[in-house]
């Protein structure tokens, strides 16, 4: 019983911090987590725990996915645009990795994620010192580029 208090509770925490972010730190943190499960299927390659790598890619896929959706093509115009075609070519280039699993697409993805988390976290940054003059703040998710 204790252990699924724990488990509810953190559930809460994570789901108050994530409704407490600013957008940029919410597109932040999902690059932080597409990373993490493709570390996680590169490590399981050597002893060849297939399952794991498949599923960790999968789910770095499923959050790329979630960016892709939050694009607003309309206000983000290159920018998104440009934004979008990365997602795709990297959603293609994970499963090519997957199929193959091959560890140099996954690398080549992640320094991908790494350059637009550098990007947006700069952008968080500066969404911070913003929030410092400015008393409203947006916590949905739009991206507009």
């Amino acid at each position: 019983m204790l252990r699924a208090n724990s488990y509810s509770n953190q559930n809460a925490y994570k789901a108050n911090e994530i409704s407490t972010v600013s957008q940029s730190r919410l597109i932040v943190m999902l690059y932080e987590g597409a990373m993490r499960f493709l570390k996680i299927a590169m490590e399981s390659m050597t002893p060849r725990k297939y399952d794991i790598v498949n599923n960790n890619i999968i789910k770095a896929q499923d959050i790329i996915t979630e960016l892709m959706l939050s694009l607003n093509l309309e206000e983000g115009k290159e920018i998104a645009g440009n934004l979008l075609s990365l997602y795709v070519y990297m959603k293609k280039r994970l499963l090519e990795a997957n199929m193959r699993k091959d560890t140099k697409i996954i690398e080549e993805v992640i320094e991908l994620l790494t350059q637009l988390k550098t990007a947006w976290d700069e952008l968080d940054r500066k969404e911070v010192s913003n929030l410092s003059s400015s008393p409203s703040r947006n916590t949905g998710i739009s991206i507009t580029g």
